[in-house]
């Protein structure tokens, strides 16, 4: 079944789309809230497509990841009674939530930084830090860092890769795409 193939060339067309920027940006910034899906999901093919434009749409995800930190950031900080906490609770993410309280007390803003440029949940850190009311401008800046560091560097192999990691990338896209499901799964049943 060819699924992460149709999928990838879906993406190769939503990345030429007009208002292609407008939805990266607003990925980009509901990911670092509460949306599951990272934005360079379409920022890769984004730059592929249009390598000329690379730096521009990672700019466009940094910022928009960032402001969308700083929301996560208020929601911790001033609602995380009446809203996140039932919310933790009902999706039952106490423990995983407690972890990342833990991290902060251990690594303080390295973990934002860590948590911006990895494929860790970002928005779990970015409300973390808010409950914890951690110094503002550090995790402003470890964000913009972790963020940015990340999309460019994503921007950068798409752009310097070309057709070649074009190519790369339809040739493994469905060994990649199934390999990610397997490790979510995975990660999913090892964190219950």
């Amino acid at each position: 079944m060819k699924l992460f193939t149709k999928l990838y060339d879906m993406a190769l067309v939503w990345a030429k789309h007009r208002h292609a920027e407008r939805y990266l940006a607003a990925m980009s910034f509901a990911e670092s809230v509460f949306f599951p899906i990272p934005p360079d999901v379409m920022l890769a093919p984004m730059s592929l497509a249009q390598p000329k434009k690379a730096w521009r749409f990672a700019s466009f995800a940094t910022i928009a990841s960032v402001v969308g930190g700083i929301v996560g950031y208020l929601l911790g900080f001033w609602l995380f009674e009446p809203v996140v906490e039932p919310l933790i609770a009902h999706m039952h993410w106490q423990e995983k939530f407690d972890i990342a309280l833990n991290w902060f007390k251990d690594y303080g803003v390295w973990v934002v930084f860590l948590a911006g440029f990895s494929p860790i949940p970002y928005k779990v850190f970015t409300i973390g830090a808010g409950v914890l009311q951690m110094a503002f401008l550090p995790f402003l800046i470890a964000s913009a860092v972790g963020r940015g560091a990340r999309f460019f560097l994503v921007s950068a192999l798409m752009k310097w890769g070309g057709v070649k990691m074009e190519q790369k990338l339809r040739q493994y896209v469905e060994i990649l795409g199934w390999g990610l499901v397997a490790l979510i799964a995975i990660a999913y049943f090892l964190l219950r």
